[in-house]
């Protein structure tokens, strides 16, 4: 987008077509002062690398930050849409977004929290629960994410694996990126009762409970997380909207709570699940479903007009799921939600 004067004055965003406003000072990002007042706009990394803040720019002009071209196409940026993640107005903006949410938004913390445990899962997944302190709150929806604070600045971010119940610990599931920052700390030095400081919550992707429509939950390797305590949540407030799992991983080893999943889903009857392996070898004796997880959903419902859809997991995988489910089966495309994890390269969620 052409850059224009720079300019010391607040400008004006209204998001169609709920008609919600507010102001973005200068030098500011959208999404940044959107959050900061309260307004709902979808996102996930934060960094211009997942693409999920990508909305459609009505009117005005903006300057975009360094983003990954995957998140933000050249073709997509000359039809009108834009990243706000990394957009900074040069002018007063009308957005067009559907998936912005109520008044309300909850408050962002900042906090120390203590590692409680440390549970390897599968030789590169493990389950870590933190526990908050005991004279502070933090409340989140099923689905959102938080940021590690790292000693040098840097941050990391993880999707809580367990529905806001008070008293319960935070569970994260955190696959071992060799040379990742973050991840070869959790699987070496790491230990209980250490002290990591976290902030959020962050992100877009919870239930809408605005909606009685059957639900398919689309989860690749550790994107079971935020699905885990969507399904938690559900139980939780007794909700028994019919819901499909289907979770995808290479080898039967990379579903690592795969006994768990089949023992809620046995004790809920709303829900049916659904695990889909794509690279079993002989000596697996997989005997299940086999390919591509998104295809696995397509093979059972040809029909998702009537659905919500809400995939979390591989860019990849997303991104197939949400092209495929809207060409191929009817899906109106904001009735699908979405979080891609990226790598800790990236700096947004780590797979």
């Amino acid at each position: 987008m052409t850059t224009l004067g720079a300019s010391t004055s607040p400008f004006a965003v209204t998001v169609q077509p709920s008609g919600r406003s507010f102001t973005v000072p200068a030098g500011d990002t959208v999404l940044a002062a959107g959050i900061s007042q309260g307004i709902g706009l979808p996102y996930g990394c934060k960094d211009g690398a997942c693409g999920s803040c990508k909305c459609k720019m009505v009117s005005g002009q903006v300057e975009h930050r360094a983003h990954q071209e995957k998140a933000l196409t050249a073709d997509e940026a000359a039809a009108g849409f834009i990243l706000t993640c990394c957009a900074m107005p040069q002018t007063d903006l009308v957005l067009e977004s559907r998936q912005v949410t109520e008044a309300g938004a909850l408050p962002i913390k900042k906090m120390p929290t203590r590692v409680s445990s440390l549970e390897k899962k599968s030789a590169d997944v493990v389950v870590m629960k933190l526990q908050l302190p005991a004279n502070d709150t933090f409340l989140y929806r099923a689905g959102q994410y938080i940021e590690f604070m790292l000693r040098d600045g840097a941050r990391r971010s993880y999707s809580m694996a367990s529905a806001p119940v008070e008293g319960s610990p935070l569970e994260l599931h955190i696959r071992h990126m060799p040379g990742g920052k973050f991840t070869d700390l959790v699987f070496g030095s790491m230990k209980e009762k250490d002290i990591l400081r976290i902030e959020g919550p962050f992100g877009s992707f919870f239930l809408r409970e605005d909606s009685e429509a059957p639900i398919i939950l689309l989860a690749s390797g550790t994107g079971l997380a935020p699905i885990k305590a969507l399904l938690e949540y559900l139980q939780h407030k007794g909700i028994t909207r019919k819901a499909t799992l289907y979770w995808g991983g290479r080898r039967p080893a990379d579903l690592y709570l795969n006994d768990w999943v089949m023992a809620f889903a046995e004790a809920n009857p709303w829900l049916s699940y659904v695990p889909v392996v794509s690279d079993a070898l002989p000596e697996d004796g997989w005997s299940g479903r086999t390919g591509f997880v998104h295809r696995a959903v397509l093979q059972d419902f040809a029909d998702l007009s009537g659905h919500q859809v809400y995939a979390c997991g591989a860019p990849i995988v997303v991104d197939s799921a949400k092209k495929d489910f809207c060409a191929q089966a009817g899906l109106p495309e904001e009735q699908f939600f979405a979080d891609a994890f990226t790598s800790e390269a990236d700096k947004a969620h780590s797979a």
